[in-house]
């Protein structure tokens, strides 16, 4: 099967009082995912709002990346291929050994 798709992840930031919020949201044309994330500036740490931004928006996009492998476990379950109730399987990363 070939075929091509274009996905949008939308991003948006709001920073108030130290506090920094994004909400990521996956758009794939059939279906949507909307993730939060939340970074704080501690009081002894100089204030640099683009690292609340980063922090906060990685921490959006990896909870809307955590939902998407749930929506992939369980396609693949219902599909037969694989038990979607088993146990949850490591992360899908490089390992030290083969980085």
């Amino acid at each position: 099967m070939n075929r091509t798709l274009e996905w949008t992840v939308r991003v948006e930031l709001s920073e108030e009082g130290g506090t920094t919020k994004a909400e990521a949201v996956l758009d794939t044309g059939t279906a949507r995912l909307s993730g939060q994330g939340i970074a704080r500036l501690s009081p002894q740490d100089p204030d640099v709002p683009t690292i609340g931004d980063e922090v906060a928006a990685s921490r959006a996009m990896h909870d809307v990346a955590g939902q998407l492998m749930s929506v992939a476990d369980r396609a693949i379950g219902e599909s037969g291929a694989g038990r979607a109730d088993g146990p949850v399987p490591p992360p899908y990363a490089w390992s030290d050994a083969t980085a």
